[in-house]
This record gives C-alpha cells, sequence and structure tokens, in this order.
C-alpha cells in the first residue's frame, strides 16, 4: 500500500501508478471536502473529457497530488488510480484480449498524454495513462497518495488480467482462504493489492479501488478520522490496526470511500472487525 516518498518523472514504467482523481457530483464541495482534511489547493485546467469542461488539479504545496472533476450522468464515481502505459492504442488491444472493455479513448489530452478509461476483466473501472514527459506526481509524504486496493469478486480474474497486461508477479499474504489479499509486485517492489471481498461486502457490491492516502504519524489516523466527520465526511470503518499501519476507511460529503493510513503504527495482527459494506448505500 505504500511507495517512497518521490516525484514520478516521465517516462513512467508500465503498471505503476501515475496518477489519482476523484469523479464527483459537486465539485465545489469536494475541494472544499479535501482542502480542509489534507490541506489541498486548487487549480483549474480546460478537460474536453469531463462533463463541464472543467479540470482541478489538486496541490500540495506547490506539487500536484491528485485531480477531481464533475462527473458525467450515469458515469462510475469515487477515487480512481490511473497506470502507466507506453503506448494507449497496445494497451487497448491487450486490455480487450484479456477479456476487458474501452468505455472511452484513447483520448489525447493537450499537455497532458492520452488516457483510456476502461473496465477490466473482474468488472472494475481502470484507467490506462501514457503521460507527458513533463509529468510530475508526488507520492508517499503526508496527505498524498500512497497506494490502492482493488476489492473484487474474482481474484483469479483479476490476477489474470494485470499479471498478463503489466507482467506483474503476485504473492498472496492471507492465507488465501479466510483472507484472499494478493500484493503486485514489480522487481520484487508491491505496486498494488487485490483483495477479493469477503463477508463485509455484500454480493452485489461491484469491483472498485480503494485509494489510500498516507498520514503524518503526529497526527494520526484517528485524528484525521474525527476532522473528516468535522468537515462533513463520515467514518465507514474506525480506526484499526494492520501489518502495513494503522487505518480507518473514510467517505466524503458525497459518499466518495477513501482510506487513510499512518504506516509507523503496525501491528502483526488483522484488526479490522466485520463491518457493513462500505458500498451498501
Amino acid at each position: 500500500m505504500a511507495f517512497g516518498p518521490s516525484s514520478t518523472p516521465s517516462p513512467v514504467p508500465a503498471g505503476i501508478p501515475c496518477w489519482i482523481e476523484l469523479a464527483c457530483r459537486e465539485q465545489a464541495v469536494a475541494e472544499r471536502f479535501y482542502g480542509a482534511l489534507f490541506g489541498w489547493t486548487y487549480t483549474t485546467q480546460r478537460d474536453p473529457a469531463t462533463s463541464d469542461g472543467r479540470y482541478a488539479i489538486a496541490t500540495l504545496g506547490t506539487v500536484p497530488v491528485g485531480g477531481l472533476y464533475r462527473a458525467a450522468q450515469g458515469a462510475p464515481l469515487g477515487w480512481m488510480p490511473h497506470l502507466s502505459v507506453p503506448h494507449t492504442a497496445s494497451a487497448a488491444e491487450w486490455v480487450e484480449h484479456l477479456g476487458g472493455r474501452i468505455t472511452l479513448g484513447p483520448m489525447a489530452i493537450p499537455d497532458r498524454g492520452t488516457i483510456m478509461h476502461a473496465f477490466d476483466a473482474c468488472g472494475a473501472p481502470v484507467v490506462f495513462w501514457e503521460v507527458p514527459p513533463d509529468w510530475e506526481f508526488v507520492t508517499g509524504i503526508p496527505n498524498t497518495f500512497s497506494g490502492a486496493d482493488l476489492n473484487t469478486h474474482d481474484g483469479v480474474a483479476a490476477d489474470h488480467f494485470y499479471t498478463k497486461l503489466f507482467t506483474y508477479s503476485s504473492h498472496q499474504i492471507g492465507d488465501g482462504e479466510s483472507l484472499d489479499y494478493v500484493e503486485w509486485l514489480i522487481e520484487h517492489e508491491p505496486v498494488l493489492y487485490r483483495y477479493v471481498m469477503g463477508s463485509e461486502y455484500s454480493l452485489d457490491t461491484p469491483p472498485h479501488w480503494l485509494v489510500y492516502f498516507d498520514i503524518d504519524p503526529a497526527r494520526g489516523v484517528d485524528a484525521v478520522a474525527g476532522e473528516a466527520i468535522m468537515h462533513g465526511g463520515t467514518v465507514v470503518i474506525q480506526p484499526y490496526d494492520t501489518p502495513f499501519g494503522r487505518m480507518s476507511i473514510l467517505a466524503d460529503p458525497e459518499g466518495a470511500v477513501f482510506a487513510v493510513i499512518d504506516h509507523s503504527r503496525v501491528s502483526q495482527d488483522w484488526g479490522r472487525a466485520e463491518v457493513d459494506d462500505p458500498y451498501d448505500d
């Protein structure tokens, strides 16, 4: 769930998360919430791929950390990681060959490379991005992207799709039965994680990504969870301890779910209790 502190240059290796963005209903509401919670500020660009032609670049200080935009009617909402590809055209062919489905693009965005939206072989939405030479995306410091889980009902289909597309190696870190939790690696370094949804999720919960944000240990996950409520969000799952750090699952005022994690608070046991489906409306 974590990458080292970095400002990712281009070319970005294939399969590396190169961006995150939030598809929301009311962009101003989302900007206020994440600005208050993470200290982000925003600059607005024109983007023909969004419903209103506007796209907000979130920055922490002067460095870019993600994007927010108002989604078109019926489009998937929530946080989404973008995965780097060297060529979107060839990636599109592989996505379809491996059982995925293209929903947008490949589309060139001025000064921002070429993007492609798709559903993967297990039905989760995903974005692939051929980034421009001057691409910059900061991760691994407090209030920025830390990592992402793909939550699915079909771990076999997910593993096959992504390991073939990006030549990830796959390593089971659960027991494979009561906890089917896999890390995907490039050259022995974890890149993303895949979780087969357990009994805490209803069977009709769609496959989806859970994006994590790093939290400063001096601030703490418990404090951030309380602040999220103060700013109009909700605590979906109360803070709990994991082998990766202390974490909590939160939702913004529009219900977009995300996780916060303090990697300094590592436990040898999983502390999460059975909870209600965080995606059950």
